[in-house]
């Protein structure tokens, strides 16, 4: 029998009280689904993806900690974890990442051969990403490309092709992803150099404010581009530039790199994520209007 306490761990495991990860991995697929559909996309597109890209960073949640496992109790943002304290075990944990990614993979099964054969990419790509932190310090690249392969997903399932422009969406967003997670790895630097975790944030060191900016500003510079590419104007435009003040804040924020600081640098993509959309959106609206 599932009791309340085992449902509970259970949603801890899957983040489900903190949906920033959803949101950031959410936000440039709608970006590119609007793009490829040149306005608001299919409806069962937009709930596949939706719907997908929950249970996707869910499974990846469940397959982080589970490589983790024996690292997140010296760490002290991850000691509470239900793997770590042993409310989930990890058979239990094993189960639900098979039986979300067999959900998402059931949704994908309602595209085209091109989305389902790009959604195994997709798996690779976000099961792997968890070991890269022990093998080299850019496992943010890794995960900038999990995090970004929901555009040619969405291209494909949209038009059932991957045109050339899109790659520079893709770009923008792993540059992004790479900034953001950057923040994030941060936080935990002296626990991760201690446990032996490699990340950005370890890697660029003393110049790890110097590289977030480059990072947000060849971000900038690849967006704009893609919305050249794709006819985008003025309202996305505008989004980015609203995007360039946010990261200008997000800079302020890490200035003196405490935890607690880059922490809120990182949660505060999501409102980047929501203006470029905005702004992608809006186009459309006013060249449909």
């Amino acid at each position: 029998m599932v009791t309340t306490s085992k449902i509970a761990a259970l949603l801890q495991l899957i983040r489900f009280d903190k949906p920033i990860g959803t949101l950031l991995l959410l936000w440039p697929t709608l970006w590119a689904l609007w793009i490829a559909a040149g306005g608001v996309p299919d409806y069962d597109l937009l709930a596949i993806f939706i719907i997908g890209t929950f249970l996707t960073r869910s499974a990846g949640c469940i397959i982080n900690d589970l490589a983790d496992r024996n690292m997140d109790g010296a760490v002290a943002r991850t000691n509470t974890r239900p793997l770590v304290t042993g409310t989930v075990t990890q058979r239990e944990a094993m189960l639900l990442f098979v039986s979300l990614l067999l959900l998402a993979f059931s949704l994908v099964l309602f595209t085209n051969t091109l989305t389902i054969t790009l959604s195994l990419v997709a798996v690779a790509l976000a099961s792997s990403y968890p070991f890269m932190k022990r093998y080299t310090h850019l496992p943010q690249i890794v995960l900038g490309a999990a995090f970004s392969w929901g555009i040619p997903m969405a291209f494909a399932a949209q038009r059932n092709e991957l045109p050339a422009a899109l790659w520079l969406l893709y770009l923008g967003n792993l540059l992004w992803t790479m900034a953001y997670d950057t923040k994030y790895a941060m936080v935990d630097r002296d626990d991760d150099i201690r446990v032996g975790i490699k990340s950005t944030a370890i890697l660029f060191g003393e110049h790890d404010r110097l590289m977030v900016a480059v990072l947000q500003l060849l971000c900038l510079v690849s967006l704009y581009l893609a919305g050249q590419a794709f006819g985008l104007g003025l309202y996305y435009n505008t989004s980015l530039v609203v995007a360039a003040t946010l990261f200008g804040y997000h800079l302020y924020l890490i200035r003196d790199r405490q935890p607690k600081a880059c922490f809120k640098a990182f949660l505060h993509n999501n409102w980047v994520g929501m203006v470029i959309f905005a702004g992608v959106a809006l186009d459309y609206m006013a060249g449909g209007a």
